[in-house]
């Protein structure tokens, strides 16, 4: 028998309904259980509005709410902590609704999801730095910002993805800073040039870009290559770092 993957079973789960929700919801009029799920958003109580909507869902998938519980459910997901849900959902959203009013929000909202994938609450807690981690969720954020701005130009939500498409592009530059002085420490010299010159010619307007140039001197005078590093000394004295 054919074993169905983690992700064949959430797209079961999304397109099904989350069964356990039939047991405890009672069988009450649509209209009533929205009622009852918006509440539940209003109040904060995620987990009680996310088991009403995904009743809802599954027993009313073409009724006259389905649109909006699938766009409540994203939010509820999302506040929830439930990332892999809410990117499910998404998915599901725009590939049914590729034209809808507020398919931009659908898109904004990926993009945040995105970027909690690169969260953590103890290391929000410290302040730990974790430049050194997986980037990919800043990069499909990254991108997820990117495309909201040039499909949706007059997007109510071009002003915060602007905002968090700057940020997201230091830390990704930081990203990249931190992997070339690893490769420095390791005396990968060549591995440590290449990156370092991959972050400027990515991020060269940020402060990331400014001190790699301090690394990829390092790299050169360890090469003894001296036509290079006075390159670099003179790109460092034009782009000082502040």
């Amino acid at each position: 028998m054919k074993r169905l993957t983690i992700p064949t079973l959430l797209a079961v789960a999304l397109l099904s309904g989350c069964s356990s929700t039939e047991k405890v919801i009672p069988d009450v009029p649509p209209s009533d259980l929205y009622s009852t799920a918006q509440q539940a958003l209003q109040s904060g109580n995620w987990n009680n509005a996310i088991e009403r909507l995904e009743a809802m869902d599954s027993r009313y998938p073409f009724g006259a709410y389905s649109d909006q519980v699938q766009l409540d459910l994203i939010y509820a997901y999302y506040k929830n902590d439930d990332l892999a849900l809410a990117q499910a959902t998404i998915a599901r959203f725009l590939r049914l609704n590729p034209t809808h009013p507020q398919a931009d929000w659908v898109i904004y909202m990926r993009g945040l999801t995105h970027m909690a994938q690169d969260r953590s609450f103890m290391h929000d807690m410290f302040n730990v730095d974790r430049f050194d981690r997986d980037p990919t969720p800043s990069r499909q954020a990254f991108s997820d910002f990117k495309y909201l701005l040039e499909r949706f130009p007059d997007s109510q939500y071009d002003a915060d993805a602007k905002a968090r498409m700057v940020f997201l592009k230091n830390q990704l530059a930081e990203y990249d800073l931190a992997v070339a002085d690893f490769y420095v420490r390791r005396e990968a010299w060549i591995a440590a040039i290449n990156r370092c010159q991959q972050v400027q010619r990515l991020y060269p307007d940020t402060s990331a870009a400014r001190k790699s140039l301090l690394l990829e001197k390092t790299a050169y005078q360890k090469l003894k290559l001296d036509k290079e590093v006075s390159r670099t000394e003179a790109m460092i004295k034009l782009n000082p770092v502040k």
